[in-house]
């Protein structure tokens, strides 16, 4: 069955083919292990459905992320109001995990094996026997997915889990008499978000729950982007399971994770946010509209550590069967399904002081390519988070809530510890606009437990962190990630209030890594690029590139994740505020006077500058566009489904033009409205909008309404989608601007270092080889991390540079301890 022909999976495009006009994913309950040895995750997921009815295909501004998409959604049909039915879950709090005769899911059953046969197995198609029993009147649900070995689907009986009694009505309703399974799910779905933790625990009972005795089953048949699920003579979503269950298997060459070794050439595994997302690591719906919630159990070898974005700290417990240790995560803000982010390895934590046991591994060991002698084991890196303090400040050690972990009511508490500095021993800026948040605060997004409602939260400069990293590089990342972190974290509060996650991971990713970094909700993905080859003694000096990649990163939080595009194609949304966003997180960070300030601004502009030139000198016209989908931005199928413009092209990997013209716009912008006016737009932005899908037209009509003036000046919503959006090329405002910032103070010190420097080159050009040379004395200025960039690229552009030359260039730079970006800049110009 091709349920979506006018989609060509064969094109650069890549299909979203998950009906969600139709039915949607609520809550996905994960249940993983990790197995090294074949690169294989065997797990399960269960689905939580709500069908939809009447759901728009054309963009909508504002749409929530979260409940409320479809008509059925958050809706009482299934029995009372939430006042009514919240009184009932009192007792809910002292659940107990009365699973007798439940079934423990970790992979397929025996029972009814036969049942579930694979009848067909290719590489990209896949059928349980009795798919070709059904037909096309059937309802189909359709997931994304690809490089799945799927072999059972079925649907939960939920009113075996004794603990949804309490969720029963007190008086039947001929809802809830016709169907109770539906009934019972969609008041568990519709729980009110002040009793979340209760009602991921009987999300969690459900997902125990034994297949349904009913003597049907459900069927299934995948494709290369999909899978497909029927239940024989169920003709509507209203009709179709609420609870199901599919066991299946990764495959060692799925694209949606990485199986490699670390610098310590050690085992690990971790989605590298490819361009499928996560279709190839759980069946699930990828559509931006389809936003879930969702809580997993991962079991994996005890030596490792699991890390994954969730809102609190995982407390490992030991399985009893497999002598695995189990990790429990879980968000409670519904998020796209592509958010999702997982990686186990043998991390440790990276902390103020390195604990003894791992010092002299880290002393001894300068080839981060060596086998790591020290073991790093779960209480191993427990203990080291007990960290001393960061720098000079004071640190608190924040202890974990209790997390419920393991079967039973067993309770464990945190080993690990978050760290935080207050700002005044840390020195940092005290600016801050928590007085933004008032009594009258009114959020416009879908129930969730909303940070930017809680007053601690929006006095919260510091956000409890950790950050981890291979044995071999904790130094590096105790002089750059870990120094920096507090300032970029509390830079980042300043410029845009209150943290939208409650806390934040870092982890320094094996080599080999696809971008510098990668942000998901609590957690960020740093590339060892960005590390500076430094020394604890060097001070801020060689961490720009660290520094201002952080910023970008923690930039994502606001937007990108608490506030989303609702069209993928739109990148600009959140890379290009993001870039922008990081220079003036990070110019806060360096406590930057004003003047200091615009000078950075113009030296990283020029640079940029000169990179979207080149880029779009090489590249096709219809990679450069920011909207490839104009005027039906946003717009999807009668079913939900969609493609995403380009997403597989393997030009668009490399190309930055979402960053950088995106970038450039948002400069524009501020021209016309004043660089302070816009960081105060960007705060009250994000007060209205946080939670919430978003397309262009929602960022700049508001923009529009704020500053009147804009229009005034002929600067309509129109004439920024010609100029900008929907046209490949440079704006002449980009032309005009980039003369401008080419004669900054920066750059011109930078232009007199150039001159030394070539006729340094000369003056070794005809001296015989034999003759001892007199090196000419000559003062070069000492340059900013950006400056030295911008040296080394003024330098390529000479035809000839003499090999003495090129040698006094690295000694009198240390190029070997710069970072990545000048490294590369530097072995560029050596080739």
């Amino acid at each position: 069955m091709e349920p979506h022909g006018d989609l060509n999976p064969d094109t650069d495009d890549l299909p979203l083919r998950a009906n969600t006009n139709h039915i949607l994913v609520r809550h996905y309950v994960l249940d993983m292990t990790v197995h090294f040895d074949s690169r294989v995750i065997s797990s399960s997921v269960v689905l939580f459905l709500e069908p939809g009815s009447g759901v728009r295909t054309k963009a909508g501004a504002g749409d929530d992320i979260g409940h409320g998409t479809g008509d059925g959604a958050g809706t009482t049909d299934a029995g009372g109001s939430q006042e009514r039915f919240a009184s009932g879950f009192q007792q809910v709090d002292a659940i107990e995990d009365d699973t007798k005769g439940l079934e423990k899911v970790h992979g397929v059953e025996e029972r009814d094996k036969a049942e579930f046969q694979v009848v067909a197995d290719t590489d990209n198609i896949q059928s349980s026997h009795l798919w070709l029993t059904t037909n096309d009147s059937d309802f189909t649900l359709v997931l994304d997915c690809c490089d799945l070995d799927v072999s059972k689907v079925e649907e939960l009986d939920i009113t075996s889990v004794s603990a949804m009694l309490g969720l029963q009505p007190s008086e039947r309703s001929e809802v809830y008499s016709l169907n109770p399974q539906a009934a019972l799910i969609q008041r568990l779905i519709s729980m009110p978000s002040s009793q979340w933790r209760q009602k991921h625990q009987l999300f969690s009972l459900c997902s125990r729950a034994p297949g349904a005795q009913d003597g049907s089953s459900l069927h299934f048949h995948r494709d290369k982007w999909s899978l497909q699920v029927r239940k024989k003579g169920v003709t509507s979503p209203q009709d179709f399971p609420r609870a199901v269950r599919i066991c299946y298997e990764t495959r060692p060459t799925g694209g949606s994770v990485r199986w490699t070794k670390d610098q310590d050439n050690r085992v690990c595994v971790y989605t590298a946010g490819s361009p499928i997302n996560n279709r190839a690591l759980f069946p699930c719906q990828e559509p931006p509209v389809a936003m879930s919630t969702w809580q997993a159990t991962v079991r994996a070898p005890s030596e490792c550590v699991v890390l994954m974005s969730g809102e609190e700290q995982a407390v490992p417990t030991e399985d009893g069967d497999t002598h695995f240790f189990i990790w429990n995560y879980y968000v409670t803000m519904a998020m796209p399904a592509s958010t999702f982010t997982l990686a186990v390895g043998h991390w440790h934590q990276v902390t103020a002081e390195i604990p003894p046991a791992l010092e002299s591994g880290v002393r001894d060991r300068t080839d981060c390519d060596k086998t790591a002698k020290p073991r790093a084991g779960c209480g191993e890196w427990a203990e080291a988070g007990v960290a001393s303090g960061l720098g000079s400040s004071s640190s608190e050690v924040v202890k974990g809530s209790p997390l419920q972990t393991g079967s039973g009511d067993q309770t464990t508490r945190s080993d690990s510890a978050f760290c935080f500095s207050t700002l005044e021993d840390a020195g940092l800026s005290v600016t801050d606009y928590s007085g933004m948040v008032d009594d009258s605060i009114s959020c416009s997004h879908a129930d969730y437990p909303c940070r930017f409602t809680e007053w601690s939260a929006w006095s919260q400069r510091v956000i409890p962190h950790r950050v981890f990293s291979p044995v071999c590089l904790l130094q590096k990342a105790q002089i750059g990630v870990l120094k920096l972190l507090p300032r970029c974290l509390a830079a980042a509060h300043a410029v845009l209030g209150v943290h939208p996650f409650p806390r934040l991971d870092v982890l320094i990713v094996p080599a080999g890594f696809s971008s510098l970094g990668m942000a998901s909700p609590h957690i960020i993905f740093l590339s060892q690029s960005v590390l500076c080859a430094g020394n604890p003694g060097s001070g801020d000096k060689g961490l720009s590139l660290c520094g201002s990649r952080i910023c970008h990163e923690i930039a994502h939080s606001w937007f990108g994740l608490v506030i989303g595009a609702r069209d993928w194609t739109e990148e600009w949304i959140s890379e290009g505020f993001a870039t922008c966003l990081e220079d003036i997180i990070w110019a806060q960070a360096q406590k930057l006077s004003l003047q200091e300030t615009t000078e950075q601004f113009d030296l990283k502009a020029l640079l940029r500058w000169r990179r979207l030139s080149d880029e779009l000198q090489n590249s096709r016209e219809e990679l450069q566009v920011l909207r490839p989908n104009m005027e039906k931005t946003g717009q999807v199928s009668n079913s939900g489904s969609s493609t995403v413009k380009h997403a597989l092209n393997p030009e668009k990997t490399f190309m930055q033009v979402h960053y950088l013209k995106g970038y450039f716009l948002l400069r524009f912008l501020a021209s016309q409205v004043g660089e302070q006016q816009f960081i105060d737009f960007f705060r009250l932005f994000v007060k209205k909008y946080h939670g919430q899908l978003i397309l262009s037209q929602d960022f700049l009509q508001m923009l529009l309404i704020t500053f009147p003036d804009m229009e005034r000046k002929g600067l309509t919503l129109g004439a920024i989608y010609a100029d900008w959006l929907d046209r490949p090329g440079i704006p002449k405002w980009l032309y005009e601007r980039s003369a401008v910032w080419s004669q900054a103070r920066l750059v011109e010190e930078v232009k007199a270092e150039v001159v030394k420097w070539i006729l340094l080159s000369r003056s070794h050009q005809g001296k015989g080889r034999k003759r001892k040379r007199i090196e000419p004395k000559v003062n070069y200025k000492e340059l900013t991390s950006d400056q030295l960039v911008m040296l080394l690229e003024l330098l390529l552009e000479e035809s000839e540079l003499s090999v003495a030359s090129l040698c006094a260039l690295q000694r009198t730079y240390s190029l070997q301890n710069q970072d990545a970006e000048r490294r590369g800049a530097q072995r560029e110009e050596a080739e």
